[in-house]
């Protein structure tokens, strides 16, 4: 069974851009079958439903050397972030006009 490892995506409700964990996680390769009583999807491999944490990329992908798990390490993508100050939305040669 594949393993990747990335680092999740922060929350659209934050701004911050504090250290962030990387995650294991593996990847099954049935899609499972559908309960009919809750509608949620069962599947009968435990390892579906594990997310392992990690504080670096380093120590996840020598967790997965040392236990033999075939793995993908998936970067991401960096964000180019504008800086911009409360007061530009109430600037007089405003680029964009209001919508509201």
């Amino acid at each position: 069974m594949l393993a990747k490892i990335y680092q999740p995506a922060p929350s659209a409700m934050t701004s911050g851009r504090a250290k962030r964990h990387w995650v294991l996680e593996f990847v099954g390769k049935t899609t499972g079958k559908i309960d009919p009583l809750t509608g949620t999807k069962r599947s009968t491999d435990m390892r579906e439903q594990l997310d392992l944490k990690f504080e670096t990329l380093e120590q996840a992908v020598a967790y997965a050397k040392a236990n033999d798990i075939p793995h993908q390490v998936i970067q991401n993508q960096k964000v180019k972030r504008i800086p911009r100050s409360y007061a530009d939305n109430f600037a007089f040669d405003r680029k964009l006009p209001w919508t509201h």
